[in-house]
């Protein structure tokens, strides 16, 4: 279940860099029981995707699943401790 934890470190630092982190955790949040949605769609397109980015898929899904991993993500996004 953590195994999406070891791409949290390259999320953060994609959306820092993009200046997307409070959008990011903004989304999280509102998104609530819709985000198990996007998770359903995330392993519905991974036979589409490219075989490199399943893994990252599947992690990201795996996040959007987990209300508790959710919300550990989105206090790394504001910089709370975990």
């Amino acid at each position: 279940m953590n195994s999406s934890r070891a791409y949290w470190p390259i999320w953060t630092d994609f959306l820092r860099r993009q200046g997307l982190t409070d959008l990011a955790a903004w989304f999280l949040e509102a998104g609530g029981p819709l985000n198990v949605l996007g998770a359903q769609a995330l392993y519905l397109g991974q036979p589409f995707a490219p075989a490199s980015a399943n893994q990252g898929l599947r992690a990201l899904a795996d996040l959007l699943e987990q209300e508790d991993e959710a919300r550990a993500f989105i206090n790394l996004l504001k910089g709370k401790p975990q």
